[in-house]
């Protein structure tokens, strides 16, 4: 399996320059085709759940959004008054992100894009939504120390969960490489993610829509 380095970079090279045309549609209120909008709602649940395990009112709060992408999260979290660390991998995207910033909450927000575990301050709460699909068991474990070790209260993320649907794919994908598919998810079990971080995760949601299935987990320094 690939180290954290070349699967970041990996990552880099798909949203910043394969597919940055696709996940701008897919994040925006263009029409897409039957699979991508299923992929569209299991996203908009997920962030839903994401931000139900925050406060309604997040004034005086800082979150850290970790793979922020096109920016939905970025922009919900500061309407409800968080002042927002916004980061991703794909400076293209984090100008997207930029771009559909309402004007009202700009004031809130500071972007940057670049490797999402570097040290940008304190945070009370960091949402990492879909943004560590792509790695192995040891480096979601280190990221979420780095992460953890600068949060107040809780880092909400997801995974890809070990399905026997995701299974199928991941082995078909590692069967079959091409230079220009996207990165490949990795599934995990619960249990053995839950050692690797000595019990410190909570289960919060299964999302599946169609082709999109994450699970929501909450980490706890």
């Amino acid at each position: 399996m690939a180290d954290y380095s070349s699967t970041l970079s990996r990552v880099e090279d798909y949203f910043d320059r394969s597919a940055t045309k696709v996940w701008e549609r897919l994040t925006s209120d263009a029409p897409v085709s039957g699979i991508r909008q299923t992929v569209r709602e299991g996203r908009d649940r997920m962030r839903a759940v994401m931000l139900g395990r925050l406060p309604a009112d997040l004034r005086g709060v800082r979150v850290l959004d970790a793979g922020c992408g096109a920016g939905q999260m970025t922009a919900e979290l500061a309407a409800r008054g968080a002042d927002v660390m916004a980061v991703d991998i794909s400076p293209a995207l984090v100008d997207i992100a930029r771009n559909r910033l309402p004007a009202e909450h700009a004031h809130k927000v500071t972007f940057a894009s670049g490797d999402m575990t570097a040290d940008y301050g304190r945070f009370d709460f960091v949402l990492a939504m879909d943004s560590l699909i792509y790695y192995g068991t040891q480096d979601i474990t280190s990221a979420l120390h780095r992460l953890g070790r600068n949060t107040a209260q809780a880092v909400v993320f997801t995974v890809a969960p070990r399905t026997p649907f995701l299974m199928t794919f991941w082995t078909l994908g590692k069967a079959f490489p091409r230079s220009d598919r996207s990165p490949i998810m990795v599934p995990h079990a619960f249990d053995t993610l839950n050692r690797a971080t000595d019990a410190r995760l909570t289960k919060v949601e299964r999302v599946s829509r169609g082709f999109y299935i994450s699970e929501c987990l909450e980490y706890r320094a």
